[in-house]
């Protein structure tokens, strides 16, 4: 697999991440010692962007943040990586969107999010026409405006299009699902765009859930469950794709992680299968190191923990 001749643009959210490590998450109030402290950028899309980068695919991201140090901070992590930010427009006056995040030492998290204020939800200022030019959009429901005018770009000129559906409104994903060839949801995703239809009691009915996104006109919708794996459903039907079973120290960004590695292989021209294994993998072993984008392997280390799984 070389993904050295696809480009992949990524369109949403960007946020600082401010990540303590501790023993335990916190309950109730208090004080509580951390043994541990990073600092670093984050976001669905943003997170997704690198992603691309690390597995050797050209990446750029496209949004929109506050003219201030953690605008200035995220940018500037994201060229590191060597991802094209030359549509990542910060804006004055605006404040950036920043999260603090609790990482425990069984890798679980707890993340509280300020979203940013005063950022102009307006997308007329993207270049759209640059589409022609890349295998792949993925979008997030963090700016409904940009994905929706990169999302009927690609469809007009037939690049195939990811989105990562996580919580939003149901109206959002009534928008933007039409104009998707891949939605893949977060369990949380899924149950904000169902509202109170598709429920058992506390237990979420995935495939109806999923059907209900292809309807609305997705050609693959899928679920993704951590630890129990991935769901989806295609034209062929209902089929699943197994976690990896890892030894897991930090669970940040494993969701955007998946997403960036799924439209890399779509983009690759991978088939569904084959894409899902490949994100599942990444997202795996991202969940064996510390860090959201820290933690994510090159293709060379994939390829290495997929062979070593081959009978």
């Amino acid at each position: 697999m070389n993904f050295e001749q696809i480009h992949v643009v990524c369109v949403g959210n960007s946020t600082l991440d401010r990540v303590w490590l501790v023993d335990q998450l916190p309950v109730g109030g208090g004080k509580f010692r951390a043994h541990d402290y990073l600092e670093l950028g984050g976001g669905m899309a943003a997170n997704a962007a690198v992603a691309v980068a690390r597995l050797g695919g050209a990446a750029s991201y496209w949004g929109r943040n506050g003219n201030d140090t953690a605008g200035h901070t995220m940018r500037e992590e994201l060229s590191g990586y060597k991802v094209d930010v030359a549509q990542f427009r910060l804006v004055d006056g605006a404040r950036s969107s920043v999260s603090a995040i609790l990482v425990s030492n069984d890798g679980e998290r707890s993340i509280v999010n300020f979203r940013g204020s005063d950022i102009p939800a307006d997308a007329s200022w993207l270049p759209v026409a640059e589409i022609a030019k890349v295998q792949a959009v993925h979008g997030d429901v963090r700016w409904v405006a940009g994905a929706l005018a990169a999302y009927t770009a690609a469809r007009e000129l037939g690049v195939p299009t990811v989105l990562d559906g996580e919580i939003a409104e149901p109206e959002d994903y009534q928008v933007l699902l039409p104009l998707v060839d891949h939605a893949i949801f977060s369990e949380p995703g899924l149950r904000s765009f169902l509202g109170d239809a598709v429920n058992v009691g506390d237990e979420l009915s995935p495939v109806l859930g999923l059907q209900r996104a292809r309807d609305l006109g997705c050609r693959v919708a899928a679920v993704t469950r951590g630890a129990k794996g991935t769901v989806w459903l295609d034209d062929a039907g209902v089929h699943f794709q197994p976690a990896f079973p890892v030894e897991v120290v930090d669970t940040t960004g494993a969701g955007d992680v998946f997403h960036g590695a799924y439209a890399c292989a779509i983009a690759a021209g991978c088939g569904v299968a084959q894409a899902m294994r490949m994100a599942s993998a990444v997202a795996a072993m991202k969940c064996t190191r510390k860090g959201g984008r820290a933690g994510i392997p090159t293709l060379a280390e994939v390829e290495s923990f997929l062979a070593r799984l081959e009978p």
